[in-house]
């Protein structure tokens, strides 16, 4: 009765204002559109090929909401397990050290690894269904989303300035409240420009996780991807254009409606002392925070998740509790014993599982290849890591200047925002058909003149990645780098780029698996029946996945997982733990 009374004080102010009209029409223009792309997704399937795809430019929206849905569930997915995955990994020493390596060898798996396997089971769980086609499309352009939101917050989680850490502490809070009050809101920032990032490489390989084509097996499914590449085929360079004019549609819908009012909302959880003078805005946002209806409604679950943040779920074990007990040296001595048997029973399950791994590589390669077809994929893995180096190094070189400078200013990191995100993007699909012809009119070195197709695949997870670290560069800091009068050279080498370097280090990390993917659609191009191959690993793998040949696939992702590992632990790894240790905010 109290509540109705208070409810009914308010007069006026408990009426629903115009801001509830708008923002009520959005919900429902969402619900109508998921609820009218999932009949699609769950329409029945009678043969492994779906129906026939249209050029139609009027079939475009409906494709275009499909391609969305897919990358929206992926995206669902990718977030549960980065927070799974990569707290794991940031948490427990043994857990590091397996799931980091197994993050660089996933990150570098090639899509089509992943669908070579992947669509004879996702179509066995839904037989007769389209929802195992979309499940296997879904879980593509997982592959292509998850990892480098899983590398960033894993990278925010060990990075957290242990002043902070100290105050968490003092206020005796448990593992969990820790990781809600503080590592969470602190890996923010970084993790949402890697969701921009993520989206934004799902439609770089959106085409291949919506025309599937593996041996006699194929699979196309309504969307942009499936669009453009029958555009392709058909050497319909009209249908192209108008494949592009949608995936800017769609960019700019879902950075308005989506990015935009996250990224405003996260800007409280940088860590600095002093406000910005410019904050970060959104429409939706603002029409959202003027509603009355539907504030009152999100309130309540708000209040929820909050209250289940501040749990402390903590575990009792023996001896927790009453006074607290003298640890003596021989319990230390023994805690250490106990831990280095822990280490070795570790390291021998490891060093197991890796063997029979290795075994059953090797059993079901040797039954058709040879010693030679060994020799050759490691040569062509050789020629691919020098283009994956050589193109990080130019990326890097061009790009990290400049995105300290978009950071740096908000308003201009505002306006940048979509047009970073349309540009990364991009199909490279649609630049196929003018390298093809190029190569082919006037008889260009497939080598050189493919290689810079990579760099739609590296460059952008170093520009995401940089532009994340200048934003969350504290306030304070430059406003004391200010009143000191530092400039110039010292301004570059003692106070920017050691701020940043956490963040470049992970997304030159990340860009290198993007690298090792990009070769896999970069190495060998087609435009119609014309097609041009470079050698390397990559146009070794698409060769042998289009063809249907298994044991090539395999040998082809096992060793360019291997050199993977050796390149990320011999560089960027180094690189990483010196960051982590000499270049973190204190």
């Amino acid at each position: 009765m109290s509540r109705f009374v208070a409810f009914a004080s308010l007069g006026r102010r408990a009426l629903p204002n115009q801001w509830d009209f708008v923002s009520l029409a959005l919900v429902i223009a969402v619900f109508v559109a998921v609820a009218k792309g999932s009949l699609g997704m769950t329409a029945p399937l009678t043969a492994p090929v779906t129906v026939d795809l249209s050029l139609d430019y009027s079939n475009l929206p409906y494709y275009a909401l499909r391609t969305t849905l897919r990358m929206s569930a992926a995206m669902a997915a990718s977030l549960l397990f980065t927070f799974v995955y990569a707290t794991i990994a940031a948490k427990s020493r043994r857990a590091e050290m397996v799931l980091i390596p197994l993050l660089d060898v996933l990150q570098s798996v090639p899509i089509l690894g992943f669908l070579s396997f992947t669509v004879t089971f996702f179509l066995g769980l839904f037989p007769g269904s389209t929802m195992g086609a979309e499940l296997a499309a879904i879980f593509a352009i997982f592959t292509s989303q998850a990892w480098n939101m899983a590398f960033s917050f894993y990278q925010s989680l060990r990075t957290v300035p242990r002043d902070l850490e100290e105050v968490a502490v003092g206020y005796h809070f448990s593992p969990w409240q820790k990781f809600w009050q503080l590592e969470a809101p602190f890996a923010m920032p970084a993790l949402i420009w890697n969701m921009m990032m993520s989206m934004s490489g799902g439609w770089f390989f959106v085409v291949a996780s919506e025309a599937i084509s593996v041996g006699d097996t194929t699979i196309k499914l309504p969307g942009i991807g499936s669009y453009l590449a029958l555009a392709i085929d058909a050497k319909r360079i009209d249908a192209v254009f108008a494949a592009v004019v949608a995936v800017i549609v769609v960019i700019l819908a879902y950075d308005q409606l989506l990015f935009r009012p996250i990224v405003a909302f996260a800007a409280k959880f940088r860590v600095e002392l002093s406000a910005g003078e410019v904050q970060e805005e959104s429409w939706v946002r603002q029409i959202f925070l003027r509603t009355r209806f539907l504030r009152g409604l999100i309130a309540i679950p708000a209040r929820i998740l909050a209250s289940v943040a501040l749990l402390r779920l903590q575990f009792a074990f023996p001896g927790a509790g009453g006074e607290p007990q003298r640890v003596t040296k021989r319990v230390l001595r023994a805690r250490l014993a106990l831990s280095r048997a822990f280490d070795v029973v570790w390291f021998v399950l490891i060093g197991a599982m890796v063997a029979y791994c290795l075994d059953q590589v090797y059993a079901f390669v040797s039954q058709k290849l040879t010693v030679d077809d060994l020799k050759e994929t490691l040569v062509f893995t050789t020629f691919t890591m020098i283009r994956v180096f050589l193109l990080i190094v130019l990326a890097s070189l061009f790009w990290v200047p400049i995105a300290i400078y978009i950071g740096l200013r908000p308003r201009l990191a505002e306006k940048i925002q979509p047009l970073a995100q349309f540009l990364a993007a991009f199909p490279a699909n649609v630049v196929f058909p003018i390298a093809v012809v190029l190569v082919v009119q006037f008889s260009l070195n497939p080598d050189i003149w493919l290689s810079g197709l990579i760099i739609f695949g590296t460059q952008w997870y170093i520009v995401f990645n940089v532009i994340g670290g200048a934003m969350a560069f504290p306030n304070d800091l430059r406003e004391a780098v200010v009143n000191y009068g530092i400039k110039g050279r010292i301004w570059w080498k003692d106070v920017i780029l050691p701020g940043v370097f956490p963040y470049y280090v992970t997304g030159a990390l990340t860009a290198s698996g993007g690298s090792w993917n990009a070769a896999i659609v970069a190495e060998y191009v087609k435009w119609g029946d014309d097609k041009v191959a470079a050698h390397g690993i990559g146009a070794y793998i698409a060769q042998a996945t289009e063809a249907g040949d298994y044991p090539k696939i395999v040998l082809g992702v096992a060793v360019m997982s291997i050199f993977v590992i050796l390149f990320n632990r011999l560089l960027w790894r180094p690189l990483f733990a010196w960051g982590e240790r000499r270049l973190r905010l204190n």
